[in-house]
């Protein structure tokens, strides 16, 4: 897989993980356990994607 498709694939990823983040968050009782553990995934694909983009 070359490096843009990979970063693209990545960007997708992110895309979705904020998307679960959002969603969790409106619940009337958000599982802050479920937040954390999604936002350190989300930080850690954007960490990826920045190091990836700096190979590239």
């Amino acid at each position: 897989m070359s490096y843009e498709a990979r970063i693209n694939s990545l960007k997708t990823r992110h895309a979705r993980l904020d998307a679960r983040i959002f969603d969790e968050d409106r619940r009337p009782m958000p599982d802050e356990g479920a937040l954390r553990r999604l936002k350190l995934e989300k930080l850690r694909v954007k960490e990826e994607i920045e190091r990836l983009a700096r190979l590239g």
